[in-house]
């Protein structure tokens, strides 16, 4: 899970260092070819089957990380990157909530209390004032919408993902992600073309690049470990983004942010240290 923070904290600076100019659309079927092409070789290398068991639910988890994706892009297009990564992260919140009815999978009182510190560093960096924009300016409505809808519905793909976990490969669960992306965005990507620079070429590649090496390191985590508390452990992605925002952007840092990175780094010890709670039923897969 920490691995998988660092690859996607590095697709976001990818995306960001787009600029706007491409089309999201474009960003996630180049996104998809690059990744599809390295799950392909991996299956094929590893000698798995690439369709699955499960299908219904291995396509419907494609569908929900691609629409997450759309969401999450669109959100890094129009927020300072810290910011739209720091929404993007009350996903392990929604993650919780959803794994206990849906998993059998209760959360203890430390995954509680990850969620609760790393909602209230997120808090702290988005309220009025200390989001990163001019000091008493508000953040973009609809771009802040996107985010949130981004979080929700990567929580929903997360849960699927570990629902899968007993009768899945990761590697097919990972391949099914780009393999839905490419029907989905290739359509919107034709009606409206957009020819990339060179140096888009190469942010593109590494969009593709990191998001397949974050997809395999977080599918692996969620299939080892509990929903609830793997989702906490990613929010160490919030000060990534933060570091990376100064570091090639040049976005000044919210006076809040070290509270908000403290918090956000207090959720993630914290739920390092918790162990699963026995559940009365077996989680479905």
């Amino acid at each position: 899970m920490l691995a998988s923070a660092l690859a996607f904290s590095l697709m976001g600076v990818c995306v960001k260092a787009l600029g706007g100019r491409l089309p999201v659309a474009e960003v996630v079927l180049a996104r998809a070819v690059v990744s599809l092409l390295i799950s392909w070789w991996m299956l094929r290398r590893s000698g798995l089957d690439a369709w699955g068991q499960r299908r219904g639910l291995l396509v419907g988890r494609g569908m929900l990380g691609t629409a997450g994706l759309y969401c999450v892009y669109l959100a890094l297009t129009g927020l300072p990157l810290a910011v739209a990564t720091v929404l993007q992260y009350l996903h392990p919140t929604f993650t919780a909530l959803l794994a206990w009815p849906l998993l059998a999978e209760r959360p203890g009182w430390r995954v509680w209390g990850a969620v609760l510190l790393g909602f209230l560093g997120v808090a702290v960096l988005v309220a009025p004032g200390g989001g990163g924009a001019a000091a008493g300016s508000a953040l973009p409505a609809l771009p802040l919408l996107f985010a949130l809808a981004g979080a929700l519905l990567s929580a929903l793909a997360y849960v699927s993902v570990r629902a899968l976990r007993r009768s899945e490969h990761p590697l097919v669960v990972v391949f099914y992600f780009p393999l839905m992306a490419l029907p989905l965005s290739l359509p919107l990507v034709l009606l409206q073309p957009v020819a990339p620079t060179g140096p888009e070429y190469g942010w593109l590649l590494g969009v593709g690049v990191f998001t397949q090496l974050g997809q395999v390191a977080l599918t692996y985590g969620l299939m080892g470990m509990a929903a609830a508390r793997a989702t906490a452990i990613s929010y160490v992605q919030v000060p990534l983004a933060a570091l990376w925002g100064v570091w090639w952007f040049q976005e000044a840092v919210p006076a809040r942010a070290g509270l908000s990175a403290l918090l956000v780094l207090l959720a993630t010890l914290l739920s390092l240290r918790a162990r699963p709670v026995p559940a009365s039923g077996s989680a479905s897969s």
